[in-house]
């Protein structure tokens, strides 16, 4: 029986710190295949995006990202998503897109600043007051619940609503509120770098979500100098978003800057409290995959 889990559903059975351990051993599995398809109408992308995992199952995401809809009152980002069995690949659930997008994007970053903040971090900095930004305020707070946020917008006035929504700060400094921050999460549009590796500290965890398109940037070739460079995967991000694909072929950096992604397992740690760590979530299809069977697996249980 195929099941179709909507947004309301599956939000009533989740929870940040499980979630990201069943992203943790989705990766434990044989690596992924992955396959993605872009296309492209100027600011405009369809991304279509598939995986199989040997004894997990397979999964197809499309998803449409048309940066002009808010003018129009719709959502940036829309699209679908198909589970399927791995024995007999059969339709097993449809997922609400949006369901599937918000836990696996924040999750993703979860695990990561598990693994590469420092524990006792106590100020948080989105830069970005999106949809994907109140996501991390919700995931980031279950892990750092002592953490207070600061949130940063290009619009002041977007910032201040956001901060008032969410019960959090807001600045229009953007450079002030990253040199006194211990995790900085950017998930915004750019297209350019605004973020400077100068404003980092010692001890700084940089989370970069935006950048999706091979000429996106967040983070100037500075920060990803001064820091130690972490992805969710190479096989995603590499070659594929402008964050890492520029400084590469520029030279600012070379391949040996990337320490590890999450099948490296032990490699993707924090080797002490005054590096900088950076971590890219690319966002690939095996981690929709991972999270689609957790979604499916949480709302079906007893």
């Amino acid at each position: 029986m195929t099941r179709t889990i909507s947004f309301a559903e599956g939000e009533a059975r989740l929870g940040w710190l499980k979630l990201a351990d069943a992203i943790a051993s989705g990766h434990r599995l044989p690596k992924a295949e992955i396959a993605d398809v872009f296309l492209y109408r100027g600011r405009d992308t369809t991304l279509n995006r598939s995986a199989w995992i040997d004894g997990l199952g397979l999964l197809v995401k499309v998803a449409t990202i048309f940066p002009g809809n808010p003018d129009a009152g719709r959502a940036v980002v829309n699209g679908a998503a198909t589970l399927y069995q791995d024995d007999s690949g059969m339709l097993a659930a449809v997922i609400d897109f949006h369901l599937l997008t918000k836990w696996k994007t924040a999750g993703d970053s979860l695990l990561a600043a598990r693994r590469l903040a420092r524990p006792d971090s106590e100020h948080i900095v989105i830069a970005g007051a999106g949809t994907v930004g109140a996501s991390l305020v919700q995931a980031y707070s279950a892990a750092f619940p002592k953490a207070r946020f600061t949130v940063w917008n290009r619009t002041p006035e977007k910032a201040r609503g956001f901060a008032t929504a969410h019960g959090i700060g807001w600045t229009d400094d953007l450079e002030t509120a990253v040199r006194g921050a211990d995790i900085v999460a950017c998930a915004t549009m750019a297209t350019e770098p605004f973020l400077k590796g100068d404003w980092l500290r010692p001890g700084t965890h940089l989370d970069l979500i935006g950048a999706y398109r091979p000429d996106m940037r967040e983070a100037d070739d500075t920060a990803l100098q001064r820091a130690r460079i972490f992805v969710d995967s190479r096989d995603t991000t590499l070659g594929h978003i402008g964050e890492l694909k520029i400084p590469l072929e520029s030279g600012a950096i070379t391949p040996d800057y990337v320490i590890a992604d999450y099948y490296d397992g032990d490699r993707m740690r924090r080797d002490s409290d005054d590096e900088i760590t950076l971590f890219k979530n690319g966002g690939g299809a095996h981690l929709d995959l991972m999270v689609a069977r957790h979604i499916l697996d949480s709302v079906d249980a007893p």
